[in-house]
Formats: C-alpha cells, sequence, structure tokens
C-alpha cells in the first residue's frame, strides 16, 4: 500500500540525509527468535519531516535504534550525513552520534541541576567546542526560550523543557534529528506547540527530522509517513493528514 498526494512544500534537498539498505535485525535464537527489521530499504532526504508509524511490534523503534547508530543491525548498511556506520568503531560512532545526530525523546532527558541554557550546550561543552552564540541566539528565540534560559528545568512547563531538548538536538546543526515519541508527555496543546516547531526546523531551517510516532495527529505535522508491518516496509504517505493516516494504519493492522 502506498497513498500519496500532490506536495505544495518546495525540496530543495540535493542528497539523502539517511539511507538504509538491506536492513535486518534479529532478537534472540532458535523457536525464540523474533526478526525486527527484515530487509528495510528506505531513503530520507534531507530537509524532510518523516513519520515512522506501525503497530506495537512493528520494528519502528528498533529501526530508528539502528539508523541512529544506538543499535546495530545484523545485516545491511547505514548511511548518516555521508557516513557509513556499519564497521565504525565505538569511538567514531560515538563522535558521530555527538556531532551529526541530534536527540528528541518522549522523557525529556534534561540535567535537573543545569539551567536551560545550560542544557542546550551541554554537547557541545561536553566535546569541548564553542557555542555559536548567533546560532543560539537564533533557536533560543525561534522556540521562544528568550526568558527561560536561566531556569533550571523544574522551573519550566513540559512543553518548555521539550523545547529545550529540541534546541539542544539543533544546536550542533546536525545531519538528523531522530524523535522517539517526542509528544507522550506533554498535554495537547504543549506536544503541538512542539510538533510545529519540529515542522518549522525542517521548512525554514532545512532540518532533516525522523519521528517515531503512534499518534496519528503528530504523523500529520510531518512531510511524510513510512508504514512499517512485522519488520517489513509497508506503505508510505505524502503529506499526510490525521484521517489519512488513520486510513492507513486501519489497512495495516487489518
Amino acid at each position: 500500500m502506498t497513498t500519496t498526494s500532490e506536495s505544495t512544500q518546495p525540496r530543495s534537498a540535493l542528497h539523502d540525509a539517511v539511507t538504509a539498505r538491506g536492513l535486518r535485525k534479529t532478537y534472540g535464537r532458535g523457536e525464540t527468535a523474533v526478526e525486527a527489521l527484515r530487509g528495510i530499504d528506505l531513503a530520507f532526504p534531507a530537509g524532510e519531516f518523516t513519520a515512522i508509524m506501525g503497530p506495537s511490534g512493528s520494528g519502528k523503534s528498533t529501526l530508528m535504534h539502528c539508523l541512529a547508530g544506538l543499535d546495530t543491525a545484523d545485516a545491511g548498511t547505514i548511511t548518516v550525513g555521508g557516513t557509513e556506520l556499519t564497521g565504525l568503531a565505538d569511538k567514531a560512532l560515538t563522535e558521530l552520534r555527538r556531532d551529526r545526530v541530534g536527540f528528541v525523546f518522549q522523557a525529556f532527558n534534561l540535567v535537573p541541576t543545569l539551567t536551560a541554557r545550560a542544557n542546550i550546550t551541554l554537547p557541545v561543552t561536553l566535546a569541548g567546542g564553542k557555542v555559536d552564540e548567533e546560532w543560539f541566539g537564533q533557536l533560543a528565540a525561534t522556540l521562544g526560550l528568550q526568558d527561560r534560559l536561566d531556569h533550571k528545568p523544574h522551573e519550566l512547563s513540559g512543553g518548555q523543557q521539550q523545547r529545550v531538548a529540541v534546541a539542544r538536538a539543533l544546536l550542533t546543526r546536525p545531519a538528523v534529528v531522530f524523535a522517539d515519541e517526542p509528544t507522550g508527555n506533554l498535554d495537547s496543546r504543549s506536544g503541538s506547540e512542539v510538533l510545529g516547531m519540529l515542522r518549522r526546523s525542517s521548512r525554514e531551517m532545512g532540518q532533516s527530522i525522523i519521528m517515531v510516532t503512534h499518534d496519528p495527529v503528530a504523523a500529520s505535522y510531518a512531510d511524510r509517513v513510512v508504514l512499517l508491518a512485522d519488520g517489513r516496509l509497508a506503505g508510505s504517505i505524502t503529506d499526510p493528514t490525521v484521517e489519512t493516516v488513520l486510513a492507513a494504519l486501519a489497512k495495516v493492522e487489518g
């Protein structure tokens, strides 16, 4: 099943931010073995906001973890920002995740003793780098955080904490940002704010985003939805709406 519609978003991407070829991943052995990924071939164009969806156990979280270098595939190749992950030594893989990949998680993952500013700049600080203050200021303004930078996480709302996490993910201008259920702990209003900001970062800043979600509303903010079922690709939707996502999921789950 593949559903497409005419896209109204201009595309300036000339290459893929992330590619996967022949990706396979199995957990366990023998009779208890579970094939989480069964030969996935996918390309994620630079500057595109892609949502990955599917029933529980479809392989969507495993796919994201492999693409992000957080887990190792049993077979196949993964390329992030022009660098192939296959065979990278641990140090090189750690550096790639630090420099070329951004992460936004459901649980925010902020350091409670640090201010919002320190949390945002933490990856650069740990790497011994220098913060691009102009870019930092632009991110803080775009995400509406200018007057919250001196506040610690417990002094921020859930939506504000997630915006801090988004700013942290974008600060190093990564090749791709992976978002794992980024609105799972937010109310609908805060979730809409965060999703709108992710979409703006893609459309206005050219950021590549790959988001795993179970929420059709969240998926409707993406440029494209990729559907998985039983570790295999089960279709895609261009310019998704809540209605087209629900219809596609019903077919996959049926």
